[in-house]
């Protein structure tokens, strides 16, 4: 795990990891032709956000770790961040109520399990670490990751099919991800996210490289295209809906179309789901 996951310098971690994803050009700068970073140098967001390069420097190493609004609305607005990252960054620019430790267990509740069971399409709940902790019948016919007791970013990163299942898989590894990092941003001491972001990191470079990025996403709908291994391709609608602490995660068709029917034909060789 890198040094922001300790929690020892997170805030320059932050800074360090975006604004090497920024080119001059993006930022209306010359790039020149004796740059030896890929991103922008310390200096550059500095005089952009209009502070002085010593200043930044103490941010990004951590001898600063509480500036003020105006300077991290000057740094968010250099490095281009949109409302959620920019969200994001201010909790790593100042002290904060230390947010309650969750219980490691994530429970479903019995009216959620029923709700599953009357969704006619496939649906099921994750936890705060992508956990898959109930399904329906339709989701695990959709796909067999989707049972209960699987982990959806390990699925996504380590299983062939996962690969050939996803139409966008490099999109959605970015997006899991990004998503990893805003569920478990409040809590750097919990036990279950270390645990996970060290298994990935060993077992997989792609994800070794996506959380370097320090990306932040919060949770949304949108299309999804996927590769079924039985019915083929499917365009679907995704929406992702908060219950109390966990996601009750839906994909649809559009009504008439020609995944509708086949979403129809996989919920007819689905089997009943399995009980909590």
């Amino acid at each position: 795990m890198n040094d922001d996951d300790d929690g020892a310098n997170r805030l320059g971690e932050y800074l360090r990891a975006r604004r090497g994803t920024l080119t001059p050009d993006r930022v209306g700068l010359t790039a020149g032709t004796n740059r030896r970073v890929p991103g922008l140098r310390r200096e550059e967001v500095a005089l952009l956000a209009g502070i002085s390069a010593d200043y930044y420097l103490r941010l990004e190493r951590g001898r600063d770790s509480n500036p003020s609004m105006q300077v991290l609305e000057a740094l968010a607005r250099v490095l281009q961040l949109d409302e959620v990252e920019t969200a994001y960054l201010m909790t790593l620019g100042g002290p904060r109520p230390r947010a309650p430790r969750r219980p490691r267990e994530e429970h479903v509740p019995a009216r959620l399990h029923h709700l599953l069971g009357s969704i006619d399409a496939p649906a099921f709940i994750e936890g705060r670490y992508f956990d898959v902790l109930a399904a329906n019948a339709a989701a695990i016919a959709f796909s067999p990751r989707l049972r209960p007791g699987n982990n959806r970013l390990r699925s996504l990163l380590l299983d062939p099919e996962e690969r050939e299942f996803h139409q966008q898989w490099e999109q959605s590894v970015r997006a899991f991800i990004a998503l990893f990092r805003h569920s478990t941003a409040d809590d750097v001491d919990d036990a279950r996210a270390i645990e996970l972001v060290g298994e990935l990191s060993l077992a997989s470079a792609r994800f070794r490289e996506e959380w370097a990025r320090q990306g932040v996403k919060s949770f949304s709908g949108g299309p999804v295209h996927v590769q079924h291994p039985v019915v083929g391709p499917l365009e679907l609608h995704r929406e992702k809906l908060q219950v109390e602490d966990l996601i009750l995660v839906v994909y649809y068709a559009d009504e008439g179309g020609p995944t509708a029917e086949k979403l129809r034909m996989l919920q007819s060789l689905a089997t009943p789901p399995l009980q909590p």
